[in-house]
């Protein structure tokens, strides 16, 4: 039996919040909980005390469903048992795991054991039925997508060769959605519900850099390329970005555009560098990886998370949350 997001995270609607490294900061992860979606907030390469500062700040903002996304290919083996070790040590059992990419085989077994759910992004057959195989929630992401790209399969493709494949277990939608009826589309084709990313890139409460937020919401999908030139940090993987100075010419020298904090340690940016501008970053804006989904082009304006969520909710609600509010309503009217 099939079983919604709503239902298998304990969330309202259907709808998952991309963990984005950088922008998906705490604000935005607990607004999107708080709002009745699963927020996800970056960990990317964060451990130790960086990484508990983040988690007590998620854990402070909301007692509802919320994840922490990890990067298995980025940090290695080693480092993602560290982060996955005090993310099940230091937060509550509403807190679930993350993962763009699969890990070992032992993540799923060691956050089945401590009674967390797991949700891995794919952007394979081959790997949606390992991660399904193991418990996880599968995020089939297409690549209409923005950031970076797991695969080469379209959206819908992939979530039909999935739902073939795996016919009980629960599949989300990721990459090109920009509005109920594109949410409608992928449910259609399989999905029990979705995951955004840009839409929430220039949310009030996202870390993006203002001048990223206006390219964004002034963007159309022509504007995105996929391209592997922002390779600093996360080497052999394509990416999809608005088109750049930097994409147009990659033989620009590796010199340093600008400057950045993470949880309160300054970084220099590098040309061709995969961070992604936030709030606290300084200099070429423009030329930095501004990381964009096809579905710009129906992000045409900044909004809260909340409102973000709200205008999914109707065709993604659960439906136990829907015949609640029946309930509701009746005995009002009554």
């Amino acid at each position: 039996m099939r079983s919604t997001v709503a239902a298998v995270l304990g969330t309202q609607v259907s709808l998952l919040q991309s963990g984005m490294g950088g922008v998906a900061g705490t604000e935005l992860a607990c607004a999107v909980s708080r709002a009745g979606a699963a927020g996800c907030v970056g960990g990317y390469k964060l451990v130790g005390d960086a990484l508990s500062a983040v988690l007590e700040r998620l854990v402070a903002g909301t007692d509802r469903p919320v994840g922490v996304n990890l990067i298995p290919e980025v940090v290695g083996p080693e480092e993602l048992d560290r982060q996955v070790a005090q993310v099940l040590a230091e937060t509550p059992r509403h807190v679930y795991v993350s993962l763009f990419g699969m890990p070992e085989d032992a993540v799923f077994e060691r956050v089945a054991a401590a009674g967390r759910q797991t949700v891995v992004q794919v952007g394979t057959v081959e790997d949606g039925v390992h991660a399904a195989e193991r418990g996880a929630v599968v995020v089939a992401q297409g690549i209409e997508a923005g950031g970076h790209l797991l695969g080469t399969s379209r959206r819908d493709d992939l979530v039909c060769a999935l739902r073939d494949r795996l016919p009980d277990a629960c599949l989300v939608a990721a990459g090109g959605i920009g509005g109920p009826v594109e949410a409608e589309r992928a449910v259609a084709a399989g999905a029990d519900g979705i995951l955004l990313g840009t839409a929430f890139v220039v949310a009030h409460e996202s870390r993006a850099h203002g001048r990223f937020k206006s390219a964004v919401t002034a963007a159309e999908a022509g504007d995105t390329v996929i391209t592997d030139v922002y390779e600093i940090g996360w080497p052999g993987r394509r990416h999809r970005v608005l088109a750049t100075a930097v994409t147009a010419d990659p033989a620009q020298p590796r010199k340093f555009i600008g400057r950045t904090v993470v949880e309160g340690k300054p970084y220099l940016v590098p040309r061709f560098s995969a961070a992604v501008p936030t709030e606290a970053t300084s200099g070429r804006i423009d030329e930095m990886a501004l990381y964009c989904g096809q579905s710009c082009t129906a992000v045409s304006a900044e909004a809260s998370a909340a409102d973000v969520v709200a205008a999914y909710a109707s065709v993604l609600r659960s439906p136990q949350t829907t015949q609640t509010q029946r309930r509701t309503e009746i005995r009002v009217g009554q």
